[in-house]
């Protein structure tokens, strides 16, 4: 049993906590042994777009190198990941019954042949996209997941699915009871998605102002994924875009800090991914930073990686009853992001993986 005492964010209150049987509870304990005082207090840090069997540090299987990223992510205070598709299926099943963060997956990236990475995507034609997104539901038990454009062959981004099939899609995983996202960039493909009904738009880079208001009214997340902005500028000149075309797609990806504040003013739920893979996981400091720097409040983008991000999951925070995951700073990471980078405790399923005392 551990006696805990801070502020819980995010409603700044100044509370005792007790861990008994890797549950939270705000009765006092009897015997429980005192971990950290005065520490600001989150539910744990979220990663909600990694790719586990993507850039990982190690392993020589697919299962290794899954569980070799979620320990990087672990070791920067991240206790639940999402994976919005893979390569694979071998993220399935990686928590904290294998001392590693909550994972919930989405089955294997969709895509029509040839039209994406070699080797990484389930290729499935426009007649077999329905069936096959109810399918990596089922196998993940949660999401489904879409590619709605590609650079590929290029010079241009460009649709994969029209939007009959994107539709049935997303008809098909919600009546089997899933969630479904999409990767998507340019703003025909994000309008499509937004009237399927897609519950998560994945980087939606060039997603305008004038869809602002129907992507809120229709509850869609949207997952920037700041951190792969240099990513997509390089992959845009090495397409052979045009001058003109390379021009109009860096000056949207400009803009893209205002449409952030204008999605957020809206009531546009805006969440923290990194897309590690793309780039090295244990990174969800530095997108919430770059969400900060695109104007979002401290609040904001805080909650996008980690309490928002919870609910969104279908995750509890700090409350009574709840599995224990927690992470503790000595400063206000809402105040100075810097406190991120060092936690002096972190808990996970109630169990003890960073101990102040040690």
């Amino acid at each position: 049993m551990y006696r805990i005492h801070g502020t819980v964010l995010p409603g700044g209150n100044l509370r005792e906590i007790f861990v008994v049987d890797g549950r939270f509870t705000f009765e006092p304990a009897e015997g429980a042994e005192t971990i950290v005082d005065d520490a600001v207090l989150l539910p744990g840090l979220v990663d909600v777009h990694a790719h586990l069997g993507l850039a990982s540090p190690s392993g020589a299987t697919d299962r290794e190198r899954a569980e070799a990223s979620a320990k990087a992510q672990l070791d920067a205070g991240v206790l639940a990941v999402r994976e919005p598709g893979g390569p694979n299926r071998a993220s399935t099943g990686i928590g904290p019954q294998i001392g590693l963060p909550r994972t919930v997956t989405a089955g294997r990236f969709l895509a029509p042949p040839g039209r994406y990475f070699p080797g990484l995507a389930r290729e499935v034609s426009e007649d077999e996209l329905p069936d096959a997104a109810e399918d990596e539901y089922r196998s993940s038990g949660a999401w489904a997941k879409v590619i709605g454009d590609t650079p590929l062959p290029g010079p241009s981004w460009v649709r994969t699915y029209g939007p009959d099939a994107l539709a049935e899609a997303a008809a098909r995983v919600h009546a089997a009871g899933g969630r479904i996202a999409i990767h998507c960039g340019v703003p025909e493909v994000i309008q499509d998605a937004i009237e399927a009904g897609f519950d998560s738009l994945e980087h939606g880079s060039f997603l305008q102002p004038d869809q602002i208001a129907a992507a809120a009214g229709r509850g869609v997340v949207w997952v920037p994924t700041r951190s792969i902005e240099a990513a997509i500028r390089g992959m845009m000149r090495d397409a052979g875009a045009t001058p003109e075309l390379l021009r109009d797609m860096e000056g949207r990806l400009d803009r893209q800090p205002e449409v952030l504040q204008l999605a957020a003013e809206a009531g546009i739920t805006i969440l923290a991914g990194t897309d590690a893979g793309m780039g090295p996981h244990g990174a969800i400091r530095h997108e919430i930073e770059l969400l900060l720097e695109a104007g979002l409040s401290p609040e904001v983008a805080l909650g996008a990686a980690s309490w928002t991000a919870r609910t969104f999951l279908a995750l509890p925070g700090i409350e009574e009853g709840a599995p224990a995951d927690l992470v503790a700073f000595r400063e206000d990471p809402r105040e100075d992001l810097l406190a991120l980078a060092d936690p002096v405790l972190v808990i996970l399923d109630g169990r003890l993986v960073r101990d102040p005392r040690i």
